[in-house]
C-alpha cells in the first residue's frame, strides 16, 4: 500500500539558507504560510514596469519625503515565518534608518507586485492576505489587462484602476498620481 506524500512545510531558517546559498538575484525565494515560492527571472516588460514605477515613486518621494522606494530582491519579514520580496515597495523613513544597521525589513508603507505568468497565483492568492495583514496598501500590476488592483487591509475585492492610480500616505500633504495609460504605453515602447 502506498503512503500518501506529505508536503514539506518550509521554515524561515531554511529559506534564509536558500537565499544565502544563491549568489544570483534569481530565482527569488519567498515563504508564505510554510509554502516555498520560487520565482524565475522576470521578463523585459516586467523589468520596465518595475523601473518606470520606481522612477515615478522616487520623484514623488523627493517632493514628499515620507519614505524610500526599493525593489526586489530584498527580504521583507513582517512576521515570523513570512519572507516576501515585493517587486517594488516603499519603506517608512524610520524603517529605512533601521535597515542601515539591521536586516531584514519589517515594515512597509506600500507593496507592489507586477504579475507575470509564473507569479499570478502567488501574487493574487498566496501573498495577498499576508500583505493585507501588514501593509496599508498593496498593488497588483496586471500588464496584460493594463490595470492595477489596489488592495487595502480589510478588502474582500480589489479596486480596479485603469486611468489614474493615486496614493496618499498618511504623512504626505499631496498625492502620488500615475497615469496608467501612459505608464503601460511606456512599458510596451508604444510611440517610439
Amino acid at each position: 500500500m502506498a503512503m500518501p506524500a506529505t508536503r514539506h512545510r518550509w521554515t524561515a531558517r531554511e529559506v534564509r539558507q536558500l537565499i544565502a546559498d544563491s549568489p544570483l538575484a534569481t530565482p527569488r525565494y519567498e515563504l508564505v504560510d510554510g509554502e516555498l515560492l520560487v520565482t524565475p527571472s522576470p521578463t523585459w516588460p516586467h523589468q520596465r514596469a518595475v523601473q518606470i514605477l520606481i522612477r515615478e515613486l522616487s520623484a514623488y518621494l523627493r517632493a514628499e519625503p515620507v519614505g524610500h522606494v526599493g525593489n526586489s530582491p530584498f527580504d521583507v519579514e513582517p512576521e515570523p515565518e513570512l519572507i516576501v520580496q515585493p517587486d517594488v515597495f516603499v519603506l517608512p523613513i524610520a524603517e529605512s534608518r533601521r535597515l542601515l544597521g539591521e536586516m531584514p525589513a519589517r515594515s512597509l508603507m506600500l507593496a507592489v507586485e507586477i504579475l507575470s505568468p509564473s507569479s499570478s497565483r502567488h501574487d493574487r492568492v498566496i501573498k495577498r492576505p499576508a500583505y493585507q495583514r501588514h501593509v496599508p496598501e498593496y498593488w497588483v500590476v496586471d500588464l496584460d489587462a493594463r490595470l492595477v488592483e489596489r488592495w487595502a487591509p480589510n478588502d474582500e475585492r480589489p479596486q480596479l484602476i485603469t486611468q489614474t492610480l493615486a496614493w496618499r500616505p498618511a504623512q504626505a500633504s499631496s498625492s502620488f498620481a500615475l497615469d496608467l495609460p501612459t505608464y503601460f504605453a511606456e512599458i510596451f515602447l508604444e510611440g517610439e
